[in-house]
């Protein structure tokens, strides 16, 4: 609640959150228009993001309350994307399952839609939608400002809005389901998706490419969508494929699931510029803002063929600190400077350490090297949080999740 709208209204108290339950009415309520604002993407492009008012997300968060549910037994199966008690890890243990088998799928068509939020059919999702029409109306059409100019909104629902994911998560539904009645005496043709972002396994080439495609564009066309040409791709699971961040490739029979280049790149690149920008910072300072972004990353790899890459990343990250290190000091020898910054007399360990305080409690940085790899157990495909009868089933997980790190035996459920 502390990033504003076009009217640059916050609620940071208390006092101000119950005085807007009150104004939250649907006779009164008329949502204003959004603000424009750009984030970079890796491809060098600039991602426009919508921006609502506070009580534009509130009330869209009010809806959403309702809607998830119902999005939730209307999505399908195996979509991972906003999606609750579902992530990233489940839709790539999918494709270990899909792909490790001797006789699985040689290939795979990856999947993107050009500036899926962007380009929706409001026409589809009045009439498609199961919400409030006169409530949605108005948010898609609401219109954006931009350098004090008002634009326009005919199509595509803003990225910045709380109901946003799960408006795209109903607009996806039925595409699995279709690819799938087009083979159903084929096991091999699978679909996962992730948001905007899917891929489909295929037996041959000429199958995802001649039947396929055409199928997923005209799904795509209904609902005002296309495939970007530019992202979608076809390839043999033997080349490899990326997908959310991942690298997915064959070896023979044997399957490797491991960091992508391009991510371990953007990583890296933003520890770099991290440290560069605390030059002169204490010591314990920088780690205490490196540690978040390392333990946070090497987290995300914890399910995949990862030790190798974490040992890699661990190697930059210390290069790029010992340059940081000798810079502070470019009058003393490299004995020096490693006592001082990198080796605790009492662990002996070549980390940057510092010792604070009166206690001399020890900070170290994290080395994502000490993270145990344990195999993630994908959530059931018809697993449902808002059905009571998965109570017990989704606390199983949770506390799974709780012992796992520390016992890699635990049973599968």
């Amino acid at each position: 609640m502390k990033t504003p709208g076009i009217d640059g209204v916050t609620w940071t108290t208390n006092k101000q959150k119950i005085q807007a339950v009150f104004r939250m009415k649907r006779r009164e309520y008329k949502p204003q228009p959004l603000r424009r604002v750009y984030i970079p993407k890796k491809n060098g492009k600039k991602r426009p993001l919508g921006i609502p008012t506070i009580m534009c997300r509130a009330q869209q968060a009010l809806h959403k309350l309702a809607l998830e549910p119902v999005a939730e037994v209307l999505s399908d199966k195996n979509s991972y994307g906003f999606r609750p008690k579902r992530s990233c890890a489940d839709a790539i243990e999918q494709c270990f399952n899909v792909f490790s088998h001797k006789n699985s799928a040689r290939w795979v068509l990856e999947g993107d839609i050009q500036a899926c939020f962007d380009k929706i059919s409001h026409e589809w999702l009045l009439k498609n939608i199961p919400m409030d029409k006169v409530i949605l109306r108005k948010w898609l059409t609401c219109g954006f400002v931009e350098n004090g100019q008002l634009f326009p909104t005919d199509e595509g629902t803003p990225q910045g809005g709380i109901i946003s994911p799960t408006l795209l998560n109903l607009t996806m539904r039925g595409l699995e389901a279709k690819i799938k009645a087009s083979y159903k005496n084929s096991g091999k043709v699978n679909t996962i998706i992730y948001a905007d972002d899917f891929i489909v396994s295929g037996e041959t080439k000429e199958i995802l490419e001649t039947k396929i495609k055409p199928i997923i564009i005209e799904f795509l066309k209904e609902r005002g969508l296309m495939l970007s040409e530019e992202k979608t791709l076809i390839t043999t699971i033997d080349e490899g494929f990326n997908f959310l961040g991942f690298n997915i490739r064959k070896f023979g029979d044997k399957l490797l699931i491991r960091p992508s280049k391009g991510n371990i790149k953007t990583f890296l690149s933003g520890i770099r510029e991290t440290i560069n920008r605390n030059k002169t910072a204490k010591t314990e300072n920088l780690i205490h803002i490196l540690n978040p972004k390392i333990r946070g990353w090497g987290n995300s790899f914890r399910h995949v063929c990862s030790k190798e890459t974490y040992s890699k990343v661990d190697s930059e990250i210390y290069k790029t600190l010992w340059r940081w290190s000798k810079r502070r000091h470019p009058s003393k020898g490299k004995r020096w400077i490693y006592d001082k910054y990198f080796l605790d007399p009492a662990t002996r360990r070549g980390r940057l350490s510092s010792r604070i305080g009166q206690c001399q409690k020890l900070v170290e940085i994290f080395c994502t090297s000490t993270i145990p790899i344990i195999r993630h157990v994908k959530i059931r495909r018809d697993s449902n949080p808002f059905l009571p009868e998965y109570n017990d089933y989704f606390l199983y997980r949770k506390l799974k999740r709780k012992i796992a790190p520390y016992k890699e035996s635990f049973p599968a459920f």
